[in-house]
């Protein structure tokens, strides 16, 4: 748990872990919502989503009225996502903006989503914040909530996300190197917003470091 207070919970979401229970049967966190109510008479329900493979910052309404007003927020991007990444290779500029838009397909195989030019407007913004031969470590804002947006932008860019088995490539067990790092939430108009940051995942640490992330401070 990163936060809870009368309207919001802010989990720490592991990789690999479903936000919605799927067709295979796996496990997925709205599994354990019950054990979350904190005393209210309903359990808590997901405010906006993140893939399965992505780790880091969710945000749960506790009550109908929380979700409603969180639903205005995430609809008007009036929230401030914050995502790390850490990608092979190198984007084209220490800092800039990917608007490709983008384009999800359906086929038999399953469903994936590409850079085309009959896609939805699709904005993410990306700053270097540090780098390591063969890899860059990015923070990432998007400002357009499409699936899998960070992922295809960044593979599109020529620098895919380490981990991405979908968009580019993956050692046998490596996890996706994505994280929602932080949000800013401005729940009330008297109050400051909630700011709710999530420590960097195990499996990212390593890469991090490599690409001067400390820990320490």
């Amino acid at each position: 748990m990163l936060h809870r207070d009368g309207l919001i919970l802010v989990i720490d979401k592991p990789a690999g872990l479903a936000v919605h229970a799927g067709p295979s049967g796996a496990p997925n966190l709205e599994e354990c919502f019950d054990a979350l109510r904190f005393g209210l008479p309903r359990p808590p329900a997901l405010a906006h989503r993140l893939d399965a493979d992505t780790s880091g910052v969710l945000v749960l309404g506790r009550h109908p009225k929380a979700l409603s007003k969180l639903g205005r927020l995430f609809s008007g991007r009036d929230t401030e996502k914050t995502y790390w990444a850490v990608v092979e290779g190198s984007p084209p500029a220490d800092d800039g903006v990917f608007d490709w838009p983008l384009l999800k397909l359906n086929t038999r195989a399953g469903w994936s989503v590409k850079v085309s030019d009959k896609g939805q407007a699709s904005v993410t913004r990306y700053k270097v914040l540090g780098r390591s031969p063969g890899m860059t470590w990015l923070e990432l804002a998007p400002e357009t909530g499409r699936t899998h947006q960070i992922r295809v932008h960044c593979a599109h860019a020529g620098c895919p996300v380490i981990g991405d088995r979908l968009y580019g490539t993956a050692a046998p067990g490596e996890q996706l190197h994505l994280q929602s790092h932080a949000i800013v939430l401005p729940l009330s108009k008297n109050k400051l917003p909630v700011r709710v940051e999530a420590p960097p995942p195990p499996h990212m640490l390593k890469a991090l470091e490599m690409c001067g992330f400390n820990p320490e401070r």
